[in-house]
């Protein structure tokens, strides 16, 4: 489906509670290239909520996109990342009423990625899974 590039802001440790160890990471810029749409991230708030073990964090991230003709796209996923290596992977869904990107709203994809903690750099190569009989 394409490539996105990510930066993330500055890590929110915010502790241990009911659902584990939580830390929070703003997403500061996306940029999402491919065949059929390139987009970038929309200034309305995004966020990557992190579960985090001595081995695994669990993600939980929601943003919105706009394509480079003026529409909006909500992404959400969830997935897995080694925070040992870096390596992710994450399951997106998308959301959207325009009409050009409508085949959107049908797409199950799946993501992997590499995140430079000490930077922020993520990218994705992103998959939409087709099922067939």
């Amino acid at each position: 489906m394409g490539v996105m590039r990510v930066k993330l802001g500055e890590l929110a440790p915010v502790g241990v509670g009911p659902k584990g160890n939580r830390m929070i990471r703003n997403v500061l810029s996306i940029e999402l290239k491919s065949e059929k749409l390139n987009a970038t991230l929309a200034n309305v708030g995004a966020a990557d909520w992190l579960n985090v073990n001595d081995d695994v964090s669990a993600l939980d991230v929601r943003l919105t996109l706009k394509t480079d003709d003026g529409e909006f796209i909500h992404v959400e996923y969830q997935g897995r990342s080694d925070p040992t290596t870096g390596l992710i992977a994450t399951a997106p869904t998308f959301q959207t009423g325009s009409e050009k990107y409508k085949w959107l709203n049908k797409v199950q994809a799946v993501a992997a990625g590499n995140v430079n903690v000490t930077t922020g750099d993520l990218v994705y190569h992103l998959y939409e899974v087709k099922v067939t009989i």
